[in-house]
Formats: structure tokens, sequence, C-alpha cells
């Protein structure tokens, strides 16, 4: 997904995302988009990262000079996290919560499950992921993240499995997602112009890109947390939700 050919082939098929919307004044607004994940800590409650975040705030602004304010959306880097299981959202979400009585209550209560269950712990080793190049994706940009080892892989797969292969998750009847595209998003594609240069978008991105690897740091994935979404930029959840450390 970071060679030059995926990005041309990429850029061909980017759309706006529905997930903002421009104005009459001009400014972008989050739209609704509810739902639930489980992702790291935000950067405003992740100190241990605060190197690594800075860094991808660079990278960010870096992107947005590269591809512009109407093409690019960019989130606000206080919200920047790494998503470590998508659960449920947007149309999902709403038939469930309004179709199924406490289903919140009950997914809370199947995440809990899933993580007391959970032996993550190896020796203490570490969980570390890091930058591997920019991802473009039909709506949105972003880093793309790889482990820095296979016990840094093995400790977040264990998590997903504890989630996606707990019967009582299943029974809610939410999709499983078994596929893991590791990633950090900078920003949502806004207007998409007519002229663009695809061939010579690509090959900016590629040296951003390379620019990026040469200096890139590691992140400390020490948390997963289960988080309430109202839209793309806000993150949130009570003291008493599920945690997993790792």
């Amino acid at each position: 997904m970071t060679l030059l050919k995926n990005y041309k082939s990429q850029l061909e098929y980017i759309q706006p995302s529905p997930k903002f919307k421009k104005l009459i004044n001009g400014q972008i607004e989050a739209e609704n988009f509810p739902g639930y994940s489980v992702i790291t800590p935000p950067r405003d409650e992740d100190p241990q990262n605060s190197n690594f975040y800075q860094y991808l705030q660079q990278c960010q602004g870096q992107l947005m000079e590269l591809l512009g304010t109407s093409l690019m959306i960019p989130v606000p880097n206080n919200s920047f996290h790494f998503t470590l299981a998508d659960l449920i959202w947007e149309s999902a979400f709403i038939d469930a919560s309004q179709n199924h009585p406490q289903f919140e209550e009950k997914l809370r209560s199947c995440i809990a499950e899933s993580f007391q269950g959970l032996s993550i712990s190896d020796n203490g080793h570490q969980v570390n992921w890091q930058i591997f190049g920019i991802i473009v994706m039909t709506r949105a940009v972003g880093v793309c993240l790889v482990p820095k080892d296979e016990s840094s892989y093995q400790q977040v797969l264990k998590l997903r499995r504890s989630i996606y292969q707990n019967p009582n998750f299943i029974a809610l009847g939410i999709e499983q997602q078994y596929h893991l595209t590791a990633h950090i998003t900078l920003g949502y594609f806004g207007e998409i112009p007519s002229n663009l240069d695809i061939p010579g978008l690509a090959d900016k991105i590629l040296e951003l890109s390379h620019q990026w690897l040469g200096l890139t740091s590691e992140m400390l994935v020490h948390r997963g947390e289960l988080r309430k979404f109202d839209d793309m930029i806000s993150y949130y959840r009570e003291s008493d939700w599920p945690v997993a450390d790792l």
C-alpha cells in the first residue's frame, strides 16, 4: 500500500468523505457518525507518546501543504489514535441501539469480558509499532503502521481475537472485522479537483513517505480502551468502561 503504483491506483478512485460537510462560510463541520471502537488513548490523554504525536503532527502539516486545504480536511491532532479493533458504527450502530434493548450496555459488558480473560503479558515486552509510510484510502489519508517485532504484532492480535472470538460479542450480531490495516488517519478528502495531477501527486507522496521513513519514531501501544464516538473528531469514555493494559 506504500508503493508508487498503489498511490497512483488509489488516487484514481478517491472520493469526498461523507463524514464532513462544508458550511456556507467555508468552515468544515464533522457529520454525525456514531459508534464504538477499541483504540489507544487519543493524543491528549497519552503523554507516553508525546514525542511520537508531535512528530505525527509535523507529518500532517507537510501532507496538508502537499495536498492543499480543499483536498484534505485535517483531523484535530489532539484526536490522533491507533484503532486496535473496529466494532460498530453509523447505521449498524443506530439500528442496533434503537432496536435492541440495552445494546450499548451489552456491548460494554462483552468487551469487559474479553479484556478480563485476556492474558497479554509477554515477560514485560513493550508493544511498539512504527510508521511505514503514507497510506491513501478511498476517503482518507494517513500513515501506515507496522509492528516493530513479532511479539508486538502477536499481542495486538491477541487483543483483537479476545473480542472477535467472544461468543457473547458474536451473539450481538456485529460484523466481524478480522482484517487489520493498521494506520493513523491524518485527514479526510474534501473537494476532488477534476484536473488532479495523479502521477505527479503520487510521486510527491512517495517522496514524502520516504522522507518520513528515515526519521520515523516508535509508538508505544500500552493500552487499549473502549471508546464511543459521535463523529470522527471526538472519542470519549466513562471511567468504568473496560481497558486492556498491553
